[in-house]
């Protein structure tokens, strides 16, 4: 196997949802650099991936940086996931690419899931032309992102946790128009999947009354009169 670093995209949620060519690529690598190796080890298992795991998440990146160059210099083939989805998206994985560009070490990035092109294509809102704004900043800087977002016409696509929902769509009600459209996408893939539709003041009461679970994609058009 060539040594290179390998971003392989992982389930975000229904174990079915992998390439075969990502797990051969799981499988032939030297080392899986993984965001949760705990986590990941349950798709390891069901697909009897052997190879021996490593962590790398946001709170060891820096330091294991070089490290992990070091073993692509020697010839290593690394493959690098999240928990779910591809890596580098709103997960671990920009700082390990830029480091091998600037060393001149090969990156291969698998096509996969990834949480928000589901979501975007089943909210039912434009998706030629759309802006991916990943997690809000939970305090500094949260306002000042939405207003800057005010005059944008592109469809706006965020993550976020079950916890800051209510707060974060009574934040874009605020910003924008309580009655704007949106749709709130939930547990996508998994068994209790949902995508609700309405207001921004709709759901906001809703998921209030109705505490939601799981990973959260946010999805709506802030100048519907231009669609």
């Amino acid at each position: 196997m060539s040594s290179k670093l390998y971003l392989v995209p992982t389930p975000i949620g229904n174990l079915e949802d992998i390439t075969l060519r990502a797990i051969r690529i799981l499988k032939e690598a030297d080392l899986i650099l993984a965001e949760d190796t705990r986590t990941s080890a349950v798709l390891l298992r069901h697909y009897d991936i052997g190879t021996r795991m490593d962590s790398f998440h946001k709170f060891n990146e820096h330091k294991k940086l070089g490290h992990f160059i070091g073993l692509l210099k020697s010839g290593s083939a690394i493959a690098l996931i999240s928990d779910a989805g591809t890596p580098s998206i709103s997960d671990p994985g920009f700082l390990l690419v830029r480091e091998c560009i600037q060393e001149q070490i090969e990156v291969e990035c698998l096509p996969g899931a990834t949480a928000f092109v589901p979501a975007l294509v089943n909210s039912g809102f434009p998706s030629e032309r759309f802006v991916f704004e990943g997690f809000l900043p939970q305090k500094k800087g949260r306002n000042k992102r939405l207003e800057a977002l005010k005059e944008e016409d592109r469809t706006l696509i965020f993550y976020e946790s079950p916890f800051r929902l209510v707060k974060t769509l009574v934040q874009l009600a605020d910003v924008f128009s309580p009655e704007h459209q949106v749709c709130v996408s939930r547990e996508l893939t998994k068994i209790h999947e949902e995508n609700r539709r309405g207001t921004l003041k709709e759901l906001s009461e809703y998921y209030a009354d109705h505490p939601p679970k799981g990973e959260i994609v946010i999805v709506f058009n802030p100048r519907p009169d231009s669609v």
